[in-house]
């Protein structure tokens, strides 16, 4: 979104913006709306990334490679006598990893959930839900990250059952497939990029949040992530994960 709309300000005049993820656009004439849809190769799939993209930035969106596998577009690439039909897949990188990034933070306590002191940590910045390494702690069980109390300072750990939620909620909502719903919608929710969707039934609550209660309870689930809702390959809206209720 940003580097269209800075596109568009530096008075360079275009219809259509391409990009190279995998994914598709479609207009819906039922509907009358822009749909974003996973691409025809699911183990390169990228719509989870771009659930945020408003109807005007899909209406002037292209996604040539979402129709095609990899090996499809490898091969098209030689076909076209194209240096790049070998090139290695592209990774993210950068020098000294994403941690040198992460500016300085105050050390702070490291608790069970009755909030007795097992150690402590060297920044919250650091850490993440779910985490088991690099903890500095010991104990008859593996321990792992399950709440980040950044007010407090303070990393909760405990087992891998208590990793598990049944629940969300969802705020800065943007609904793709659908006007903003009124009802609980049926939907297959994904928390993480390399997750695998799970049934949900997602009532909304408030002004511009949602309420997602899951089939099945999920490993997990990171409050700042992006939870993205399907329906079948279609995008139905995503928003970001605030909290756990449950």
């Amino acid at each position: 979104g940003a580097l269209v709309k800075k596109t568009r300000e530096s008075g360079i005049e275009f219809n259509y913006f391409a990009t190279g993820h995998y994914a598709r656009v479609e207009y819906d004439m039922g509907s009358k709306r822009y749909l974003l849809k996973k691409a025809a190769d699911l183990s390169k799939d990228q719509s989870y990334f771009i659930a945020s993209l408003s109807q005007e930035q899909l209406a002037c969106a292209l996604f040539p490679l979402g129709d095609f596998t990899k090996s499809e577009i490898r091969k098209m690439a030689s076909d076209f006598g194209l240096p790049v039909d070998k090139k290695p897949e592209s990774q993210d990188f950068i020098a000294g990893g994403y941690q040198s990034l992460i500016a300085a933070a105050p050390a702070g306590p490291i608790t069970d959930k009755l909030g007795k002191t097992l150690g402590e940590h060297r920044g919250i910045p650091f850490y993440t839900i779910g985490q088991r390494k690099g903890l500095g702690i010991s104990g008859e069980e593996p321990q792992y990250v399950i709440d980040i109390d950044s007010e407090n300072n303070t990393i909760v750990v405990g087992s891998r059952e208590q990793l598990y939620h049944n629940d969300l909620i969802a705020s800065g909502l943007n609904w793709i497939a659908i006007e903003k719903p009124e009802q609980p919608i049926d939907v297959e929710a994904r928390i993480r990029y390399r997750h695998k969707e799970a049934e949900a039934t997602a009532p909304p609550i408030g002004k511009d949040m949602v309420y997602v209660k899951f089939k099945q309870p999920q490993l997990s689930i990171t409050p700042g992530q992006t939870v993205v809702f399907y329906q079948g390959d279609v995008v139905v809206g995503g928003g970001t994960i605030e909290k756990t209720k449950e």
